[in-house]
């Protein structure tokens, strides 16, 4: 991301929970054939690191630089880096659109849930491919909101999306990122594009706990919320519901949550 971006979610407790969670078979599995050891990685939009490590894993010795435009959940990243005994990945403040790097200098950029956030994707798939070598990969994954699925029925959760796509949109981003990762690769230059997907789904009692209690709290206490409220969009009450209804899917014992995600994969721009 960049300074000049709103990040929707911001970094409160409930949205870093779910980062944590995020490794490379839940959340880069597209990559594994190029996920080899040597290979140099830049890691775009790192938060608290979990998926860094995991990515630094997998290609040791090569080394993978992890940025994310905010610097509060990098000292957690690290100490998980320390803890997990990997010291191949470095952690860094950089703005995805203007990197103080050298072109031409990594195996694979990489960008995970990160292009849904800005508010110019292909300005920044374009720098992403600046800092690639020739022949290298960049890849990006992004959720579809639009594309969300669910039962049962609960329409306080219909107005959880309407209200989070309205403030995302509000933000110049756009949640329904995944479906146009391929329009954006193209219209970057990159070549030998390689669309994909793949999803998550929350449908087992742990499962619909952890994802409903996330979604709960950021409906109330996240940047999302505050955004919501200071913009006049919903007050505290209509806040209240979308967390309880949250809640009430969560313990449905038929609940199911289905998050589909676009995939890309290209070379940059010959």
């Amino acid at each position: 991301m960049s300074p000049r971006d709103t990040y929707t979610h911001g970094h409160h407790d409930s949205v870093l929970r779910s980062h944590r969670s995020r490794t490379v078979a839940t959340c880069a599995a597209y990559l594994r054939d190029e996920l080899r050891p040597g290979t140099s990685v830049l890691d775009v939009g790192c938060g608290p690191g979990t998926l860094s490590v995991d990515l630094a894993r997998h290609v040791a010795p090569g080394r993978v630089l992890a940025i994310d435009v905010a610097g509060a959940p990098l000292d957690e990243a690290r100490d998980h880096a320390d803890a997990a005994g990997v010291d191949t990945v470095e952690f860094a403040v950089a703005d995805g659109y203007d990197l103080d790097l050298a072109g031409d200098a990594f195996d694979l950029v990489h960008a995970h849930q990160v292009l849904q956030h800005v508010s110019d994707p292909v300005a920044m798939l374009r720098e992403l491919s600046r800092v690639t070598r020739p022949g290298g990969t960049v890849a990006a994954r992004d959720a579809d909101y639009g594309a969300f699925a669910w039962y049962p029925h609960v329409p306080g959760l219909d107005a959880w999306r309407d209200l989070y796509t309205t403030v995302a949109r509000g933000n110049g981003a756009e949640p329904d990122a995944g479906r146009h990762l391929l329009a954006w690769a193209n219209a970057a230059g990159c070549t030998d594009v390689r669309p994909s997907a793949s999803t998550w789904c929350f449908a087992t009692p742990e499962d619909r706990a952890w994802w409903g209690g996330l979604w709960a709290e950021r409906s109330e206490s996240s940047a999302f919320a505050t955004q919501a409220l200071d913009r006049g969009l919903a007050d505290h009450d209509d806040l209240a519901g979308i967390a309880d209804a949250w809640r009430r899917w969560a313990s449905d014992p038929d609940g199911w949550f289905v998050v589909p995600h676009g995939e890309v994969r290209c070379h940059p721009p010959a």
